[in-house]
């Protein structure tokens, strides 16, 4: 018995230190010192236009979307966020991507993302995205309000009602 709660302890202690590491490395990532949506140079699909995130104009909630053209949750989040443009056509959706321009164009050629005229594919070509939001996986979204502040950041992707409440409240 001694035994089993002392393992007990020591797995309690150890769990515990994790939860508080991985607390500080949130804590730690520039997107949560720095709440306003910042300023990096993105790359569109023409090849030779850099486009300033500091250009997007505020009065509209803004979702940046880092994804990867070939990723089957990309996907599928893309297409649920089309069909529910309905319920999110008040933001602009900045879709953001490490690949290539030549793969960027297949997925739009496929998913049709650039004919909504609030949705708009670009190439990070500096990586900023993953480092400033300390971005494991895709899709990764983080949503700002219309003032561009930060207001949610969901990792893996986000079901579609949680998202357009999201951009609701931002939108206010």
């Amino acid at each position: 018995m001694k035994k089993l709660i002392l393992l007990l302890s020591i797995l309690f202690v150890g769990f515990s230190q994790i939860v508080s590491a991985q607390q500080k490395k949130r804590d730690s990532l520039p997107c949560e010192k720095f709440p306003n949506l910042p300023a990096f140079n993105l790359l569109a699909m023409d090849s030779s236009t850099i486009f300033n995130t500091y250009n997007i104009p505020e009065g509209k909630p803004t979702v940046l979307m880092f994804y990867s053209p070939d990723c089957d949750h990309c996907q599928h989040l893309a297409q649920k966020i089309m069909d529910h443009m309905d319920s999110l056509k008040n933001a602009e959706f900045y879709l953001l991507t490490p690949m290539t321009i030549a793969a960027t164009k297949e997925f739009d050629a496929k998913y049709h993302v650039s004919n909504f005229k609030n949705m708009h594919l670009y190439k990070d070509y500096e990586f900023f995205f993953p480092h400033f939001f300390g971005a494991n996986y895709v899709p990764y979204l983080a949503v700002y309000d219309k003032h561009k502040k930060l207001v949610k950041v969901y990792e893996g992707g986000a079901n579609m009602t949680v998202l357009i409440d999201a951009v609701t409240r931002a939108d206010r």
